[in-house]
């Protein structure tokens, strides 16, 4: 019916994506894609800000997908950091699909999950095209350890990598203790460790993941780096000029993610130029661009509407097929001009 609305809750949402971490993967390769070839539309994300709540914010992230999905929709995805106080994870979303010829809404679906796994597939992917198409890491280090680390490292185990040692830390030990306990899977590694400090993880890590929520750069010291890890940057203020400008810089959409005081956004305001970006994840896949690890390979991903859009839809075509989704009739009343 051309004007059912559909409602996809969170535990079909999570049932779907960890049985087919692979093929979201896959969704968000062909959205990377897709977008290289022009077949997207990517507005920039619209920041709700509060006086009386400055370290809160709730983000419109809308865009247009084609080549083969043909959808449109909208992101929008609340972060109140002081949840993780209350016990409850700091990010809320929805995401609402939207029929591209008619442009009517057909689907809502919870999308904390959605967020988080589109991050967390496109820093797998990355990591396996920009580790020189391997699995294979001495050591992962990961520097906050909360919602979105959790989903990286699954995506990273549940699609075959083979991980030596885990390294955690975070600044609440008690997060990092948590996430070893909960999230890691101890017989995958020889050893699974808290560290005491940010500079001994980063040291002994040769694959090492932000996902903090830190606002401005915290890590400063490009010898920290010497050893040439492959760094997901996902929180992308963690990480200092000076380290970008000694490194290989990858990121989603270069135009993108040199805003709101990003890493990036920072070295290219200090230098006055992007020469330090080797390309997007994109060049690298369709081989325009090529890295080494001769120095530290860092990928810098904005967080793209497209990949909610493509991984939506994707979950949307699995949960319909399958009879999971709550089909509303009559939701549009008006619906004879």
């Amino acid at each position: 019916m051309p004007f059912e609305l559909s409602l996809i809750n969170g535990k079909t949402v999570f049932d779907i994506i960890r049985a087919h971490w692979a093929d979201c993967i896959d969704v968000v390769r062909d959205a990377y894609l897709a977008h290289a070839h022009g077949q997207s539309v990517n507005p920039d994300s619209y920041f709700l800000r509060f006086p009386e709540k400055p370290d809160c914010r709730i983000i419109a992230l809308p865009a247009y997908l084609g080549d083969g999905f043909g959808v449109a929709g909208l992101k929008w995805i609340a972060s109140y950091p002081g949840n993780v106080q209350r016990g409850f994870p700091r990010a809320s979303a929805v995401l609402v699909l939207n029929n591209y010829e008619t442009g009517y809404p057909f689907a809502i679906l919870e999308s904390s999950i959605i967020s988080a796994a589109r991050t967390a597939a496109s820093a797998a992917l990355a990591a396996y095209w920009l580790n020189g198409r391997s699995r294979r890491a001495q050591s992962l280090g990961i520097v906050g350890t909360g919602f979105i680390a959790r989903y990286v490292y699954d995506f990273l185990v549940n699609t075959g990598w083979e991980i030596e040692d885990v390294r955690l830390y975070d600044t609440s030990p008690v997060e990092s203790e948590k996430f070893r306990n909960r999230a890691c899977r101890l017989d995958r590694h020889r050893t699974v460790t808290v560290a005491p400090d940010v500079t001994q993880l980063l040291k002994g890590s040769d694959l090492i993941v932000f996902t903090t929520v830190a606002s401005a750069p915290h890590i400063a010291d490009a010898a920290l780096f010497e050893h040439n890890p492959l760094v997901l940057h996902l929180s992308l203020r963690d990480l200092a000029p000076e380290i970008l400008l000694r490194s290989q810089n990858v990121v989603d959409d270069v135009e993108h993610v040199m805003k709101a005081n990003t890493s990036p956004h920072l070295t290219e305001q200090q230098t006055g130029n992007r020469d330090f970006v080797t390309g997007t994840l994109a060049d690298v896949m369709l081989r325009r661009r090529s890295v080494n690890r001769s120095r530290p390979i860092i990928f810098s991903p904005f967080g793209m509407g497209i990949l909610d859009v493509a991984v939506g839809k994707w979950v949307y075509d699995q949960a319909v097929a399958a009879g999971q989704d709550l089909r509303l009739s009559d939701f549009f009343y008006e619906t004879v001009r």
